[in-house]
């Protein structure tokens, strides 16, 4: 028997900023999901099962907050299960609600991720002790500052590309009215000239620390056919692991990211996917990180992703669009940013993005990372329901 087409038909997101002290975390979460559920035009008892997702609970410092939201997301009396993949988290959550419905396990589910950074101090609890290696105090960006270096040494990219990046996110935001950082004096100066935090990521370069969450409906194919608006429909998915540190990791590429690229193409027939993929949301918390992605996902050979973005190939009206909704370089709820990645990949082919709509989408790739470069999960999503 074949897998059952998985459809997403509602998507719902808060507007993601540094604190939302009006709600509790039940209270975020339930404004995304409701979103999610108006756009599904469904009502809680629709829903079969609920699968959430956060990163580490001690970004809140809330233990197992899933029990207590079961109640704020019409879980009572229904399957619910937490998802934790690291910052790749909101990616993987979809992926298990898809898999549910593909295996039709179960009907109609709402997924949600979400974090509310305010509560705590992301910075500290990713620089938590781990045992039989050496500390990290610098937190994330401290981290991947040297594997950025790497890559500008590998490939010869000039020291501009990281600021390209940043401007060109963050003047995509502008046209996102849920993004976090809206900054209508942005200039490429302004950008440039930001002080140096990681040297060669700038503070304009790196992801703010936002409260949100976001919340999807996905469905069968029966689903889909009530559904009042173009549904996108899940063409393949796919996650993959490795160690943090290992002997000959390749921090650069990490071997998990193109494996798990390769395995999402597989499954949409995508042989090409610079030509056959209208639109990618990919997961750059750092700016340089978009070019070196490109190469990992197979959007452009090994040492030319950075040529991609000097051309201007991945702006808003060039040939290949990334992140189009400003990214995680606008907009960083940790545990729900990989999921929004996801999400605004289906509204480009569900023709819903508004104004950062990508004219003629019709295939999208959704792309989160997290961990030290560890955890990674994506999935395509088309206009077109997957042939059989």
């Amino acid at each position: 028997m074949s897998d059952e087409p998985v459809a997403v038909v509602g998507i719902g997101q808060t507007k993601h900023v540094s604190a939302r002290r009006d709600v509790s975390i039940a209270g975020l979460v339930r404004e995304a999901a409701v979103r999610a559920l108006e756009d599904a035009q469904l009502a809680w008892s629709d829903i079969d099962a609920v699968v959430i997702g956060k990163a580490p609970d001690f970004f809140e410092g809330l233990m197992m907050p899933e029990l207590y939201l079961a109640d704020a997301l019409g879980a009572v009396g229904k399957p619910m299960l937490r998802v934790h993949t690291a910052g790749s988290v909101g990616g993987s959550t979809a992926l298990v609600a898809a898999d549910l419905v593909a295996a039709r396990v179960h009907r109609t589910v709402l997924t949600l991720a979400f974090e509310k950074q305010s509560e705590s101090n992301a910075m500290w609890g990713l620089s938590l002790p781990v045992p039989f290696q050496q500390p990290l105090l610098a937190g994330a960006g401290g981290f991947f500052a040297p594997h950025v270096r790497a890559y500008m040494r590998r490939t010869g990219a000039p020291d501009t590309t990281g600021s390209l990046v940043a401007y060109k996110d963050r003047r995509n935001a502008l046209k996102n009215p849920y993004a976090h950082i809206h900054d209508p004096d942005i200039t490429l100066e302004k950008v440039r000239s930001a002080p140096m935090l990681w040297d060669p990521i700038r503070y304009s370069e790196t992801c703010p620390s936002s409260d949100g969450a976001c919340a999807m409906v996905l469905t069968d194919r029966a689903g889909a056919g009530c559904s009042p608006h173009p549904p996108a429909w899940v063409h393949g998915g796919a996650m993959r692991s490795e160690p943090t540190l290992f002997a000959g990791k390749d921090f650069v590429s990490p071997r998990a990211g193109r494996d798990c690229a390769a395995d999402v193409y597989r499954q949409a027939g995508i042989d090409d996917p610079r030509r056959q993929i209208d639109v990618v949301e990919m997961y750059v918390p750092f700016s340089w990180y978009e070019p070196m992605w490109l190469e990992n996902l197979g959007f452009a050979d090994e040492g030319e992703g950075w040529k991609l973005t000097e051309s201007g190939v991945t702006a808003l009206d060039g040939d290949l669009p990334v992140n189009p909704s400003g990214g995680v370089l606008s907009t960083n709820p940790i545990g729900a940013s990989g999921m929004i990645r996801f999400a605004e990949a289906a509204l480009q082919v569900r023709g819903r993005a508004g104004e950062h709509q990508v004219e003629g989408a019709r295939t999208a790739l959704g792309h989160a990372y997290g961990g030290g470069s560890q955890f990674f999960s994506m999935w395509l999503v088309g206009a077109e329901p997957p042939s059989s």
